[in-house]
């Protein structure tokens, strides 16, 4: 049946629901370029204003799955697994936790993005890794998961059309931030890249995407159901972003902590927020461990040991990943009074990085992998006056202005103020 591009988003604006055969021929439709730019805008601010129902949500995910290439993992021995994060700052949890998971025998296919904003994503970080190859194809994706349990990718060009075109529409159209056209936008991506299961962390602060509990819960939950109603076991993790992950934030250096963690260091805090992780997506693959026992597997070295083979399989060159920034200008920040860290605002420390060099402000500009921020003290941590607190690495000079925005991002009081990363489980 062919329908009317103009009846359907009236449908929508006067908050009707549309049924799964006339999403599916607005998606693809839209693809083919038969429904034009200025209509689907229309649909997407329609859809801004009066949402969509769990069971629209679904129809259009999957209206969109279908619009690409999807991949099957049958062939692969085992319930394989992926995490999908929100996106924050300092965010190398991927480049530990796919390792960790490998590490108990479970696989993991992952495909990941690029950083837009501030600092970098998952493939720039890998990426400041020399030689190492993110464009794979499908099968030899594959292949490195069959051979060596775990991958990580760029997605493939091929994976959910539909999504790239209405991303690019939503960005400019002032409907990005709507949770129907988020949860349809992850998932269909997580979907189509044909995982069993699927650890979602949706950040929330900040430095995340959504910036109240409320609506990261609300997208959490939809993600959740959206996934485990097409048969894909789903988990989502809502995590704290008022400051960054970690203490570093960049990208060469956010590498080096990973290694760090996977090598039994940084703190016992970060490396149990990890162990939990790590402990859902195992539960996910039907595997039961303690978090004591998944932290073994930093202090043995048996999770190092996975992260080394994908970088080896990939083509990448370890030699000097543990190695420090090495930048033409460094400048060392100090606490201007006793007391204790209650910010560090990690939207706003994000920006900065971007600003040395570690991220981009546009899809052209390139990343500088030296560039970057070490931070020496978080929240709820004592400092006293010339106490270093971070530490700003650049091959750009850092002007008095850049040092100001930083220091505006930490405030320092009286208070010591607990911070927790795991906020809720949804299940």
């Amino acid at each position: 049946m062919t329908y009317r591009m103009v009846d359907l988003i009236q449908k929508k604006r006067d908050g009707e629901i549309l049924d799964k055969a006339e999403i599916n021929w607005m998606i693809e439709s839209y693809v083919t370029g038969a429904v034009p730019d200025y209509q689907m805008s229309a649909f997407a601010m329609a859809t801004y204003f009066k949402g969509m129902t769990s069971e629209e949500i679904a129809d259009l995910t999957m209206a969109m799955v279908k619009t690409g290439e999807q991949i099957d993992l049958s062939d692969i021995p085992g319930i394989k697994v992926d995490k999908h994060s929100t996106g924050g700052v300092g965010d190398k949890v991927s480049i530990i936790l796919v390792p960790l998971v490998a590490s108990f025998g479970v696989p993991v296919a992952k495909m990941s993005g690029r950083g837009l904003g501030h600092t970098g994503g998952t493939l720039d970080k890998l990426e400041s890794i020399p030689g190492y190859r993110i464009e794979y194809s499908i099968e030899e994706f594959k292949a490195q998961v069959r051979d060596i349990g775990l991958s990580i990718i760029g997605q493939s060009d091929d994976l959910v059309k539909a999504d790239k075109l209405l991303y690019a529409l939503r960005d400019v159209t002032g409907t990005v931030d709507q949770i129907p056209l988020i949860a349809s936008s992850i998932m269909s991506k997580k979907i189509a890249s044909g995982a069993d299961a699927i650890l979602l962390d949706v950040t929330v602060g900040n430095g995340a995407f959504m910036k109240n509990i409320d609506d990261a819960r609300i997208l959490a939950r939809t993600m959740v159901d959206l996934g485990n109603a097409v048969g894909r076991k789903t988990v989502a993790v809502i995590t704290n972003m008022n400051q960054p992950l970690g203490y570093a934030v960049g990208n060469h250096n956010e590498i080096a902590e990973a290694v760090e963690v996977l090598t039994g260091g940084s703190t016992k805090e970060f490396r149990t927020y990890i162990a939990v992780l790590a402990q859902i997506m195992l539960q996910l693959a039907g595997v039961e461990k303690t978090t004591e026992e998944i932290i073994a597997n930093f202090d043995n070295g048996q999770a190092y040991e996975k992260l080394m083979e994908m970088i080896a399989a990939q083509g990448g060159d370890a030699s000097n990943i543990s190695e420090p920034l090495q930048t033409k200008y460094i400048v060392e920040i100090t606490a201007d009074q006793h007391g204790f860290i209650e910010k560090l605002g990690a939207m706003d420390v994000g920006l900065v990085a971007m600003k040395l060099g570690a991220g981009r402000a546009t899809k052209a500009d390139s990343i500088d992998f030296q560039a970057g921020i070490n931070l020496h003290a978080k929240i709820g941590d004592a400092v006293s006056p010339t106490d270093v607190i971070a530490t700003l690495y650049s091959n750009q000079p850092i002007g008095d202005a850049l040092i100001a925005e930083f220091k505006s991002a930490v405030n320092i009081g009286s208070e010591q103020k607990e911070y927790k990363e795991i906020l809720e489980i949804i299940r």
